[in-house]
C-alpha cells in the first residue's frame, strides 16, 4: 500500500512539473499557439495518463487481491475453528470408547449375577480362608480391577505358563458393583482345582477411608469434581491437549489401591503387581529369586534417548519437583512390578505417596494418573529389570516385532486399543482371546443378546 501511495505521489509530482514547464505555460496566455509545443504537450500528457492509468488499475487489482485474501483467511480461520471443534469431539468420542466397558462384558456380569442368584449355595465361603492366602512361601499376585474378563485373562494366562500352579495365589481386588460377578467367574470357571484366587472388594479394606487416603479426601472438593466429572461435552472438551487428563477412573481407589499393598498383605514379603490389560506368556517365578539391592521396586524402564525422562511426568518449574527430583531420571513401567514389601514398610512407601498426592490437591506437581506420583514414590528405589520381562505399547504401537512379543514373559496393552475393544488392534488380539476360547460360548451368547437389542 505504501508503494501504491509513493507511485501516485511521484505521478502527481509529474503532472505538476508537466504543467509548470515554461513553454506550456505560455500556451495558455499566447494569442498564438506554437503547433509543436501543443502537440509536444498531448503527447507527454497522454503518456503520463497512460502511466496513471495502469498504475490506477494495478492498484486496483491489488486491492480486490487484498480483499479476496481477506475473505480467504476468514474461511481458512472458519475452517481451522471448525476443525479443532470437530478433532476436541473425536478425541472425546476416541476417549469414550477406549475408556467405557462394552455392552457385551456388561451383559456377562449380568449373566454371572443371575447365575449368583439362581444357585446361591455355589458361592457360600465355609470356615476361614484357606492358610494359603498368607503364606510368604508361596508366589503371590495382585490384579486391581472391575473388569471381569481382563482379570480372567491375566490369571489364566499366568497359571498355564506357570511350573508349580499349585504354589500361586491371586489376590482380585474389585469394586462393590462388580464383586459378585468377579467371584461368580471364579467360582464357576476356575483356571484348575490346585491354584487359589481370592476375591474381596477395595470396601473390604476397612482403613481405605477418607480420614487416611488423600484420594478419597480429594474427592470432596467441589473443584476436583467440576474437574473429573463435568458432563457437557463442549465443557469437558474446551482443553483438548489435556482431555485424557479429566478421566474419572484416576481417582478411583482400583487406581491407586497399589500405593497400600504392603498394608493389605501385612504377612507378605514380596508380591507382584499386574495390571488388568497385560497377558503372561512365561512362567514368572524366577522374578521372586531376584536379589533386590535393597530396592522397593523391581520394573522395566522406559526411557531412550530424551524420551520418557521424569521431565515429561511431572511440573519441574515446581520449586518441590526441581529440589528433590532430577529432570533427567529415567521413568519406568506400570504393569508388571515386583515390590519387596519388607522394603517397603522400611522406606515407608505409603506415607512417601501420601505427601505427593496431598501436596498435588491443586494439580499442580502433575496432571495425569498413577505413574509420576509412583515415579515419585519410588524414586531412587526402583531396580531395573530386562526389558524382556514387560514389553509394551500393544494398546497403541502397531509396529512391535513378532520375535520381540513372543519372547516377551509379560505383554501389555497399555493404551486405548484395548484387546476386549472392536477398536483393539487384530494383529495383537490373538494372543489375548486363546486364554478366552474356553468362555466364548457365553460370551458369543452375550454378543448375541446385545445385537438383538441394538
Amino acid at each position: 500500500m505504501m508503494k501504491e501511495v509513493r507511485i501516485f505521489t511521484e505521478q502527481a509530482r509529474a503532472f505538476t512539473e508537466l504543467l509548470n514547464k515554461p513553454r506550456y505555460r505560455a500556451l495558455l496566455t499566447a494569442s498564438k499557439i506554437n503547433r509543436n509545443d501543443l502537440n509536444s504537450f498531448y503527447l507527454e500528457l497522454t503518456d503520463l495518463i497512460k502511466v496513471s492509468r495502469e498504475h490506477m488499475a494495478e492498484a486496483r487489482a491489488y486491492f480486490d487481491n487484498q480483499l479476496r485474501a481477506q475473505k480467504l483467511n476468514d474461511t481458512i480461520s472458519s475452517v481451522t475453528d471448525q476443525l479443532a471443534k470437530a478433532k476436541k469431539q473425536g478425541s472425546f468420542a476416541s476417549l469414550m470408547a477406549a475408556k467405557s466397558i462394552p455392552k457385551s462384558l456388561h451383559c456377562l456380569s449380568t449373566r454371572l449375577m443371575e447365575e449368583r442368584i439362581s444357585n446361591p449355595s455355589k458361592f457360600v465361603d465355609y470356615g476361614d480362608p484357606p492358610p494359603e492366602l498368607e503364606d510368604p512361601e508361596l508366589y503371590h499376585y495382585a490384579i486391581f480391577s472391575d473388569n471381569v474378563l481382563a482379570a480372567s485373562v491375566v490369571v489364566n494366562s499366568a497359571v498355564a505358563n506357570a511350573r508349580e500352579p499349585e504354589k500361586h495365589v491371586f489376590h482380585v481386588v474389585t469394586d462393590k458393583m462388580n464383586f459378585w460377578a468377579m467371584k461368580a467367574w471364579f467360582t464357576l470357571r476356575p483356571p484348575n482345582n490346585v491354584t487359589h484366587i481370592e476375591v474381596k472388594t477395595v470396601e473390604d479394606y476397612t482403613f481405605l477411608n477418607s480420614s487416611y487416603v488423600p484420594v478419597l479426601k480429594q474427592l470432596k472438593s467441589a473443584d476436583l469434581l467440576k474437574f473429573y466429572f463435568e458432563n457437557q461435552m463442549e465443557n469437558a472438551t474446551k482443553d483438548a491437549r489435556n482431555m485424557k487428563f479429566r478421566n474419572p477412573k484416576y481417582l478411583s481407589m482400583l487406581n491407586h489401591l497399589r500405593f497400600y499393598l504392603a498394608q493389605m498383605y501385612p504377612n507378605l514379603h514380596r508380591i507382584l503387581f499386574l495390571d488388568d490389560d497385560i497377558v503372561v506368556q512365561k512362567d514368572l517365578t524366577a522374578l521372586w529369586e531376584i536379589d533386590m539391592d535393597g530396592k522397593v521396586n523391581a520394573a522395566v524402564e522406559t526411557c531412550f534417548g530424551s524420551f520418557h525422562r521424569y521431565s515429561q511426568y511431572m511440573n519441574f518449574s515446581h520449586p518441590l519437583v526441581k529440589e528433590r527430583f532430577d529432570p533427567k531420571a529415567c521413568a519406568w513401567a506400570y504393569g508388571m512390578n515386583l515390590f519387596d514389601l519388607d522394603a517397603w514398610r522400611k522406606e515407608k512407601c505409603t506415607e512417601e505417596y501420601h505427601y505427593w498426592q496431598t501436596q498435588n490437591e491443586n494439580r499442580l506437581l502433575w496432571k495425569l494418573g498413577t505413574l509420576p506420583p509412583g515415579l515419585m514414590t519410588f524414586y531412587k528405589t526402583t531396580k531395573p529389570l530386562d526389558k524382556s520381562w514387560h514389553v509394551l505399547g500393544l494398546g497403541y504401537n502397531p509396529n512391535i516385532s513378532h520375535e520381540k512379543i513372543k519372547s516377551a514373559a509379560v505383554i501389555h496393552y497399555n493404551g486405548n486399543m484395548k484387546p476386549w475393544l472392536d477398536l483393539g488392534m487384530k494383529k495383537y488380539k490373538k494372543y489375548w482371546t486363546k486364554y478366552i476360547d474356553s468362555d466364548m460360548e457365553l460370551i458369543r451368547a452375550c454378543n448375541i443378546i446385545m445385537k438383538r437389542k441394538q
